[in-house]
């Protein structure tokens, strides 16, 4: 942790003068979304070799920022070069409708060039996929293509030894023999069955993005087969620019059925196939799929329908048998949350995240018996890494403040005590080498956009990846001037609950009241919105709009517990409803806030949020935006959807819909949506409007051909933002 002061200091004296604050230019809409970036070229997806000589990344272009070039670093020298140039090498082909969805599950769809990429075994190559074909990148820059097909190749991956590349095509797994010729192992995927993919629900809800997996010895590989003909189809109106396309999409709404999942294990060649015995209901959940250091077990996460149980099976990879391992139960008005903070350690025991004490804690399952490794009304949130020689256990938590999150050691032998190995004051993501030698760390707080290093095992920094300091030269340092402080505080639930906020405001004048634009998501079951990390640009331009920039995190949401996150079971658009309702009491009575000037924004969850503040507090607001909002929760998705609210053939949503109050909205309102919407589909706002006009409601929307849930991108982004400001041009009253 050497050199931290140097650099907060640095940016504490850029941020001291007023005489540099009168000259600092004034962010304009346009600079926030050019490029290049305004936080900065953060690389993604950074990794160590295998022998740790070199360090890679996915870094953004300085003139094309969403598009991904991959990056080396010699890590005893210093010296950094581009590796694969996308542009160069890629053949520049659209992206199959299957890979644009997969993107889109992912997050990633507005990235362009490379956006994945995997080292081989020996450190020698690094598979690279790429406008849908796959390319095999050499240390000396050269590149080989390993597919040259005019159908994607999806979810691609290298055996663990290295003998193979595998990748799915045309719904069927194909295995490739590393220089060898491509083999379909699978036959029957097309129509309605998929090989090797992840279902729909498991993509966009569970976090699993493949249906393949491995074994260690590239002996086996166990495969994911998916039926959807029992799905329902949403025909959606993909509306472009250039006209519409009809898509019949299996999207399995809330109460219908779920694709049919089945496991199997077979050989490289496609022989020797055993089913996997995954119990009598075939209506369960592959949640996660896992082989065990030594290959001989295939390990099995298997969720019940309804989200309340979840059994670990063992798996006989030779004959499909399977028995149940343990059994995590939720209690009676609560449901499982997936994660993925587990490992299983080479003496046959694992390593298990686990909410059974209402918070998410660290425990160790071995030989049938539970010990307890981390306790207390805290939350792990990550396994970074396991040093199994030493008994050390590296893991991400909010042990020292709810607002940050850091990276922890953990002795296997002397449970409870842990050694905090990052700084106060930020927020940190860290991931490390296999053998756990070494962290590469994220961070960032509200003052320093992300910066990324490489730490040892006692959380010292060893080297810069990425300092991405605010000095001349950053996209941002002209700007630092301006840059206004972030603010944090708290207020009480109705049932005593501690909710945190964060507020950003102009200059403060004596005697003068400022509007609000009040963003909230609201949602239950996605990371928390309130943290001590960077916020990005595009708030600091909306302060220096004269707005006042706020934020609360409700109950419901994620990382406070579940008797916090619990309390939106069956009952989604009241708790949080209430909490951010809280939020806009507390505005009213701060000295410096216009009361009739608070406009409140959300997007996705956020969207329906807008939907019932309005709708449940009328004149609260002087102005609402509902960007992609879910309005019928019968017409999303059966993982998210049942989770909190059940089954609607037994638990009606009716109240938790937006539609029903819609006649209530009396204040200004914007609706927007992506005509290309398959996440939130666009029939939510459509049956929304419908609705508001037959009950002659007054509303402004605007509808963007092409976009999908992300509405985003060159030109369009700076559009989205103009209509929502100029909507609150003409919509807010003026101030005094």
């Amino acid at each position: 942790m050497r050199g931290l002061i140097g650099v907060a200091s640095a940016v504490a004296l850029a941020w001291s003068g007023a005489a540099m604050a009168e000259d600092a230019p004034k962010l304009s809409l346009e600079r926030v979304f050019a490029s290049p970036e305004l936080s900065g070229s953060a690389p993604r997806a950074v990794r160590l070799s295998p022998d740790g000589a070199l360090l890679t990344s996915l870094k953004p272009r300085a003139d094309e920022k969403e598009r991904l070039d991959l990056w080396a670093l010699d890590t005893k020298t210093g010296r950094e070069w581009m590796l694969v140039d996308s542009k160069k090498v890629g053949s520049g082909a659209e992206l199959s409708e299957a890979e644009k969805m997969q993107r889109e599950r992912a997050r990633i769809g507005g990235s362009k060039g490379i956006v994945a990429y995997e080292w081989t075994p020996d450190g020698k190559a690094i598979l690279v996929p790429l406008d849908g074909d796959l390319y095999l990148a050499r240390l000396n820059g050269q590149v080989e293509r390993l597919t040259n097909s005019p159908d994607s190749e999806l979810n691609p991956a290298i055996s663990p030894k290295g003998g193979f590349v595998s990748f799915v095509r045309d719904q069927n797994l194909v295995v490739q023999p590393m220089g060898g010729a491509p083999r379909a192992i699978t036959s029957d995927g097309k129509a309605n069955v998929h090989w090797g993919e992840a279902e729909f629900v498991a993509q966009e809800e569970m976090d699993r993005r493949t249906g393949y997996w491995w074994s260690p010895d590239d002996s086996r590989i166990a495969v994911e087969r998916f039926d959807e003909s029992t799905v329902g189809i949403v025909t959606r109106a993909a509306i472009g620019a250039d006209g519409t396309k009809v898509v019949d999409q299996r999207y399995p709404a809330a109460g219908t059925p779920n694709a049919l999942v089945e496991l199997y294990v077979m050989n490289p060649d496609g022989g020797g196939r055993v089913k996997v015995d995954l119990g009598p209901d075939p209506d369960i959940y592959l949640a996660r799929v896992d082989w065990a250091p030594d290959g001989k077990t295939l390990y099995v996460q298997r969720q019940s329908r309804d989200q309340k149980t979840l059994d670990m099976l063992a798996v006989d990879p030779a004959t499909g048998k399977s028995r149940v391992l343990f059994t995590e139960r939720s209690g009676a008005k609560s449901w499982l949350n997936l994660s993925d903070a587990y490992h299983f350690m080479r003496d046959g025991s694992l390593l298990w995240r686990s909410e059974r004490s209402g918070f998410g804690q660290l425990y160790r399952f071995k030989n049938g018996h539970w010990t307890r490794l981390t306790q207390g009304d805290w939350v792990v949130t990550g396994i970074a890494g396991v040093d199994e020689a030493k008994g050390r256990v590296y893991l991400l938590g909010n042990k020292d403040d709810v607002l940050e999150q850091h990276l922890y050691a953990l002795d296997l032998n002397r449970p409870g005590e842990l050694t905090r190995l990052t700084e106060r004051g930020w927020w940190h993501g860290a991931t490390m080498d296999g053998a756990a030698q070494r962290a590469i760390v994220a961070r960032s707080n509200p003052n320093q956009p992300p910066q990324v290093y490489l730490a040892d095992t006692s959380g010292t920094r060893i080297a810069w990846i990425s300092e991405n300091a605010l000095k001349p030269g950053h996209p941002y340092y002209s700007y630092v001037a301006g840059h206004r402080e972030r603010k944090f505080g708290t207020l009480e639930a109705e049932d005593g609950s501690t909710l945190y906020w964060e507020m950003i405001t102009p200059p403060l004048e004596p005697g003068k009241k400022y509007p609000v634009f009040f963003q909230h998501y609201g949602g239950p079951g996605t990371g928390q919105q309130v943290t001590r990390s960077w916020g990005g640009a595009l708030q600091q331009y909306l302060v220096g709009q004269g707005y006042i920039w706020f934020q609360i995190d409700n109950r419901g949401s994620y990382n406070r517990g579940k008797a916090f996150e619990d309390q939106i079971y069956r009952a989604m658009g009241s708790v949080e409803v209430a909490d951010q309702l809280a939020g806009a009491k507390f505005l009213k009575e701060q000295p410096y806030v216009d009361p009739k000037r608070i406009a409140t924004f959300g997007w996705s969850y956020g969207g329906y949020m807008t939907l019932k503040m309005l709708e449940k507090a009328p004149g609260v607001f002087a102005a609402g935006i509902a960007g992609a909002p879910v309005t019928k929760w019968e017409l999303y998705d059966t993982h998210y959807t049942e989770r909190y609210l059940g089954d609607p053939k037994t638990e009606p949503y009716a109240t938790s819909n937006a539609l029903v109050d819609a006649g209530k909205i009396n204040d200004p309102l914007l609706l927007i949506h992506g005509m290309s919407d398959d996440n939130v589909v666009l029939d939510h706002s459509t049956a929304f409007a419908a609705r508001m006009q037959a009950e002659g409601r007054p509303f402004e929307m605007m509808f963007y051909p092409g976009q999908t849930h992300r509405v985003g991108g060159p030109g369009v982004s700076e559009h989205l933002w103009r209509t929502i400001l100029g909507f609150l041009d003409r919509r807010m009253p003026k101030g005094e």
